[in-house]
């Protein structure tokens, strides 16, 4: 296959060929849950929002840190507590209004609230203040060393557009809330909002006023984005040149459209793992065939379903080679990931079914597992080849997969006991894996933790490692609460996604880690 290899380090390469503006259109499997910025901290949802708005810093497409409404940060000298933020001067919202520190205080605070799937990220900030028009002060509960970190997906809003379109409160996706913000649009970032259609079509434009014409190539000048969740009408959509560019080649095909005239793919390591995860908290739980009690809390029931998925077996007749299989909820990228911890389990039926002998489940049991078909590549073949691997030590699976957009309520209110999720880690560090899904459900964190998981000690662990200065010490806890979680086996991982990035050979661009297509670094040729 001669599909081109994007390192994370590689550095984007410019075309050789007559640069020119146009429209890219482009396709992925799902599409946006929201506009919201703060509502769903969701793949496909960030990357839109990438376009239209901006945070203070972000990641590049090699995924290093760089100015964005911020140009300069660092934490004060006289009070540890605070980070400093210079703001960009001169920038304007897509309706022309100014860009200043009101709008960051606002926005950071809006991301703090309950309904805000973001706070985790915020969960050390006491206070944010304007110290200036240009000049935002965030001061934590003891000394942050990675805020800047937690910050590049966190987009700033027009305060006063908010509060005139009754937008403050962030929308309650999960309690089905629909609100002026999830459907429009008012952002800093390189292209605006045309129209939307949700799960149809979203087309932006090149914003006239944005601050980074210059600094970026910005030759695309339009967005048509259609979401198509049928891999094989996606493959055909770039094959016909309906659509230049698609996020997810199923991997069945991409020698297929690699070898297609005016077309290529490129592929990278994603940072990004998939995995199950387990009510293991409740006493008893209503997925199961079990009366009056929960299979899922007994560890070695869970050893047992763990020793029993095959994952080499996934990445070769269901991945074709395009995954890497994994021993632990963190990808290589991340701060707290060791091969040692990554190492992927002994696939092992007779001794996964001894453990639920011993559990008292010798003729196993029935349990239902939730699964997206919309989401993660091969995200339902994925579940399927689990329901069978898992039957060999006598559970038996029924497998109900849906879109992401009724996915992903379920797990948000704690209504499935075994389900699929894929997480990536824009902070490169274990403490956001640990606040989402590890500490325990509550208001500041957790809130992807659907597991029910709960220990205090542990908790206590996780939120002091937003204060911890000292990097030695910090990353002996992170160590400390890998173990524990490894330990628990309070998930099930699969393996780290690989990303193929299928485009017109007009198209320049490298594979960013992220997932996330920053359209203004794109290049366009003839």
């Amino acid at each position: 296959m001669k599909i081109t290899k994007i390192l994370f380090a590689g550095a984007i390469a410019l075309s050789a060929t007559t640069a020119y503006a146009e429209t890219l259109r482009w396709a992925r499997a799902g599409d946006a849950l929201t506009l919201d910025p703060h509502a769903q901290n969701e793949g496909p949802t960030s990357a839109l929002a990438h376009q239209i708005m901006e945070p203070l810093v972000m990641r590049d497409m090699t995924g290093k840190i760089v100015p964005a409404l911020a140009t300069e940060w660092g934490p004060s000298a006289e009070n540890p507590n605070i980070w400093t933020f210079k703001l960009r001067e001169g920038v304007k919202f897509h309706d022309g209004a100014d860009f200043d520190a009101e709008d960051v205080v606002f926005s950071l605070n809006r991301a703090m609230t309950k309904d805000s799937d973001y706070k985790e990220l915020l969960a050390s900030v006491k206070e944010v203040r304007a110290a200036d028009k240009y000049t935002v002060e965030i001061e934590t509960n003891g000394p942050n060393p990675i805020m800047p970190n937690n910050l590049t997906n966190m987009f700033i809003m027009d305060k006063t557009w908010a509060e005139t379109n009754n937008a403050v409160k962030v929308q309650d996706y999960e309690g089905g809330e629909e609100t002026f913000a999830a459907k429009n649009a008012n952002g800093t970032g390189a292209y605006m909002l045309v129209s939307r259609e949700p799960d149809t079509k979203t087309v932006l434009k090149a914003f006239d006023g944005y601050w980074g014409k210059g600094e970026f190539p910005l030759e695309v000048t339009e967005i048509v984005y259609t979401p198509i969740q049928n891999q094989a009408t996606r493959v055909a959509a770039i094959l016909s040149g309906e659509v230049d560019f698609i996020q997810d080649v199923p991997v069945q095909d991409l020698e297929r459209v690699n070898a297609a005239d005016g077309l290529q793919v490129k592929t990278a390591p994603q940072n990004r793992v998939i995995f199950f995860g387990m009510n293991v908290g409740d006493a008893d739980i209503t997925a199961d065939d079990v009366e009056g009690k929960n299979p899922l809390a007994d560890k070695r029931v869970r050893q047992a379903m763990n020793m029993a998925i095959n994952r080499e077996a996934i990445k070769k007749i269901v991945m074709r080679d395009q995954s890497i299989p994994a021993g632990m909820i963190a990808p290589p990228f991340v701060n707290g990931w060791t091969a040692e911890l990554d190492a992927v389990p002994a696939t092992d039926i007779e001794k996964g079914k001894a453990l639920m002998a011993e559990a008292g489940y010798p003729d196993g049991f029935s349990i239902r597992l939730d699964c997206p078909n919309d989401r993660y590549i091969n995200d339902e073949a994925i579940c399927q080849a689990a329901v069978g691997m898992l039957a060999q030590i006598g559970i038996k699976v029924q497998l109900d997969a849906k879109p992401k957009a009724q996915h992903f309520p379920l797990l948000s209110n704690l209504e499935t006991d075994f389900y699929m999720l894929g997480w990536g880690v824009p902070t490169y560090d274990s403490e956001y894996v640990f606040n989402f899904l590890t500490h325990t459900k509550g208001e500041k964190y957790g809130s992807w933790n659907a597991t029910r998981y709960s220990n205090p000690e542990l908790d206590a662990k996780i939120v002091s490692l937003a204060s911890n200065t000292n990097l030695e010490e910090r990353n002996a806890t992170i160590a400390d609460i890998w173990n524990t979680v490894q330990d628990e086996t309070l998930y099930i991982p699969i393996h780290h996604q690989v990303l193929n990035w299928g485009m017109s050979s007009k198209v320049d661009t490298i594979v960013a880690p992220d997932d996330v297509a920053h359209f203004k670094y794109f290049k366009m040729s003839k």
